[in-house]
């Protein structure tokens, strides 16, 4: 991303326990390129997840009007 957004960079420092917990799951020593398809699915979708769920987090409640777009 360039030009990141403040709450951007905060959602993204977010993501890295949830990262990790992952990484350990798999294995902290294998390399990525070692990761199966499905561990590399399961990867994207942690990341991606938990940076969504960190941006909603964010939104101040008076201004949710619970439309997702």
């Amino acid at each position: 991303m360039i030009d990141k957004e403040p709450h951007e960079e905060a959602a993204i420092a977010a993501v890295l326990p949830m990262l990790g917990e992952y990484v350990a799951e798999v294995g902290m020593h294998k390399p990525l390129a070692d990761y199966t398809r499905a561990e590399v699915l399961i990867l994207v979708e942690v990341v991606v997840d938990a940076y969504r769920m960190a941006l909603i987090s964010q939104i101040p409640a008076s201004t949710d009007t619970g439309i997702p777009f």
